[in-house]
């Protein structure tokens, strides 16, 4: 259990790629925190994984795109728990259209709660990082944040804005023991991609070198690895989980 005892919080935690971070932590001894706003389905997947790895798992109802609400849970998180170690700034929506067609806000939304909400999340959890001199923050980009992508705008935007704000605040938080990357998962298997046609998930296999979609656990493994002290000297990097589909 490479990370035991450690407390984590992981914000879009309660499906998809968020709730394979979150298991993949607890499994290696996190004691994790779940942010979302999907109250529901967090308290589920809060009760799924506490009992099957026995570690404690509690969720929030939290909107990342509000900084009230981000400092408030971190604050319970840490009178409950007594630190935070690990953030793992997953949430992210998208709101696909061309510029032309694209609505104002729908713009806005994708930008508030893809890059401000990292902000939010990592400047409530810096201040409790500092004070430890320890702390391990994993930003969840895309590879639509590294080649960008028609219909996307906002979200590429969004994307590549994580990168720069994950390689700036590494700097600035280095010299505390603060290490924090970025995972850019490319076409992973979640509800989202369920949704496409047979046809344009073929194609979309044609453009990845190893020939399918990830899974969740894919992206999940690569930020564990970023949370341990296999990854110590790892700081200000972008580590791409996407078969080669961008090189």
């Amino acid at each position: 259990m490479e990370l035991k005892d450690k407390v984590g919080i992981v914000s879009g935690g309660a499906q998809g790629i968020g709730k394979a971070i979150v298991k993949a932590l607890a499994v290696e001894g996190t004691n994790v925190a779940i942010f979302d706003v999907n109250e529901q389905l967090s308290a589920a997947t809060a009760a799924e994984i506490a009992s099957e790895t026995g570690r404690i798992v509690l969720h929030f109802c939290v909107d990342v795109s509000d900084y009230s609400s981000v400092e408030k849970a971190v604050s319970e998180v840490v009178r409950r728990l007594g630190r935070v170690d690990i953030l793992v700034n997953n949430a992210g929506i998208t709101r696909d259209n061309l510029i032309l067609r694209m609505a104002e806000e729908d713009w806005d939304k994708v930008i508030a709660i893809n890059l401000k909400g990292v902000f939010n999340c990592t400047k409530a959890c810096s201040k409790v990082m500092l004070k430890q001199h320890y702390g391990r923050i994993v930003n969840i980009s895309s590879v639509v944040g590294l080649m960008g992508n028609a219909g996307q705008v906002n979200y590429a935007a969004s994307k590549g804005g994580v990168i720069a704000f994950t390689k700036s605040c590494a700097r600035e938080l280095a010299s505390r023991n603060i290490l924090v990357n970025a995972v850019a998962p490319g076409y992973i298997e979640t509800a989202m991609t369920e949704k496409l046609s047979d046809e344009v998930k073929e194609n979309l296999k044609k453009l990845i070198p190893l020939g399918r979609f990830g899974k969740p656990e894919d992206v999940a493994n690569a930020v564990v690895f970023l949370c341990t002290d296999k990854a110590s000297y790892i700081t200000g990097q972008v580590i791409s989980v996407n078969g080669g589909m961008y090189m």
